[in-house]
C-alpha cells in the first residue's frame, strides 16, 4: 500500500516519543486508502512471558492506531481520548520481529470516532484487533497549558513509501 505522508511524532509518549527511552518511537503514515500504517518492533522488554509481548503494550499500540487514524482522516489539528476500546487477542504478539500496525475510521460523528485497529505479522497474519472510540476534545481539555504544536514537534522524514499488508 502506498504511503501519502508521514504524521508527527511526540517528545514523550510511549508509543511514539522520540525522547522517551523506554518507548517505542514508532512512525506513523497516511495511507492511500485513508487509514493509518505503522512498522515497528517490540522488545524483549515488552514482553509478559517468554517469546510474547505483554497484551497491554499491544492494546497500548492499538490505542494509538485509532488516535492517528483519527489524524489521517481529519488532520493533525484534531485531538481527543479513549472511551473504550475492544481488544481480540487472536495470536501471540511477537518481540523482536517487524510488526505491521494499521488503523482506519469507520464511524465519525462530529463529537465521537470509531476506528478499526490491527497488528499484523509481517507476512499478514492478524494478531490483535480492537475497536476503538475516542471522544474528540479541544487540546486544553486533555491538558491544560500544553501546546500540542511543542509536544508534537517531531517530523522525521524516511525513505518508507509502501508498506506490505
Amino acid at each position: 500500500m502506498k504511503v501519502v505522508s508521514k504524521q508527527r511524532n511526540s517528545r514523550m509518549c510511549f508509543i511514539c516519543g522520540m525522547d522517551n527511552p523506554m518507548g517505542m518511537k514508532a512512525q506513523f503514515y497516511n495511507m492511500e486508502d485513508g487509514s493509518v500504517m505503522t512498522l515497528f518492533r517490540y522488545k524483549e522488554e515488552h514482553q509478559s512471558f517468554p517469546q510474547r509481548v505483554h497484551g497491554g503494550l499491544a492494546a497500548t499500540m492499538l490505542d494509538e492506531l485509532g488516535f492517528r487514524a483519527l489524524w489521517a482522516q481529519q488532520g493533525e489539528g484534531t485531538f481527543g481520548v479513549t472511551m473504550s476500546m475492544e481488544v481480540k487477542y487472536r495470536k501471540p504478539v511477537p518481540y523482536q520481529e517487524e510488526l505491521v500496525g494499521r488503523g482506519i475510521v469507520i464511524k465519525d460523528t462530529p463529537k465521537f470516532s470509531v476506528m478499526k485497529s490491527e497488528i499484523y505479522s509481517r507476512n499478514g497474519i492478524l494478531l490483535v484487533n480492537a475497536d476503538v472510540t475516542y471522544i474528540k476534545l479541544d487540546v486544553d481539555k486533555i491538558a491544560k497549558g500544553v501546546d500540542a504544536h511543542e509536544e508534537m514537534c517531531y517530523l522525521i522524514e524516511d525513505d518508507v513509501r509502501e508498506i506490505p499488508l
